[in-house]
């Protein structure tokens, strides 16, 4: 099965601008998705595959900024990307720091746009990688025995066997077994790596 081809969405009210980018786009072999207004983007349904989003800043009754904003409330990460003919730097300072990819200033060059589009892709192909590693990770956290969850949390907090055997009131070679049991479950090759899975599957403190 091929993989899906890399999708390119475009929110501008310019008819002309969507034009252009959306030939830009197709042009070196990516899916470009245009439309008028947020509203349609948020109707339209989108492929679950690798994506960035251009995003005009001035927009009729709302701004770029305001809506990258509720993209983020919504739960939808889509690397962005701004163009703006009316561009200043508070403005493109508080895009980056919401975490654009790239505040462009028309007129720009086609391959700037291109180099930010690339950017935004890989950026959002290794979020993807990361979130399907961390969701392997629990999936792998779910099939251990409440006893070894029990034992991973005290050796990732750096105890020794005959410790966790005597906090948990079992004996140092039963401790050895889960151990063993648990790292291969898990799929971790030392207990540093055991200590960084931990890290990841442990819930934010409040």
């Amino acid at each position: 099965m091929a993989a899906e081809r890399p999708v390119v969405f475009v929110v501008d009210d310019d008819p002309s601008m969507r034009d252009a980018v959306e030939d830009l786009v197709a042009s070196v072999g990516l899916e470009p998705r245009v439309f008028a207004t947020p509203q349609e983007f948020l109707g339209a349904k989108r492929a679950d595959g690798p994506a960035c989003l251009v995003l005009d800043v001035r927009l009729p009754g709302s701004s770029g900024l305001t809506f990258q904003e509720q993209l983020a409330k919504a739960g939808i990460h889509i690397p962005v990307i701004f163009i703006t003919g009316h561009g200043d730097i508070p403005m493109s300072v508080r895009a980056i720091k919401a975490g654009a990819v790239e505040f462009l200033s028309k007129p720009f060059r086609d391959q700037e746009l291109l180099d930010a589009i690339h950017a935004g892709i890989e950026q959002d192909r290794l979020q993807r990688r990361e979130e399907e590693a961390v969701a392997d990770m629990q999936r792998r956290f779910a099939t251990l025995t409440e006893r070894e969850r029990e034992v991973m949390a005290l050796v990732i907090q750096g105890h020794a066997n005959k410790r966790i055997g005597g906090e948990l009131g079992v004996a140092e070679a039963t401790v050895k077994v889960h151990r063993g049991q648990l790292m291969r479950k898990m799929g971790a090759r030392s207990l540093p790596e055991l200590v960084r899975m931990g890290d990841i599957l442990a819930p934010p403190k409040s």
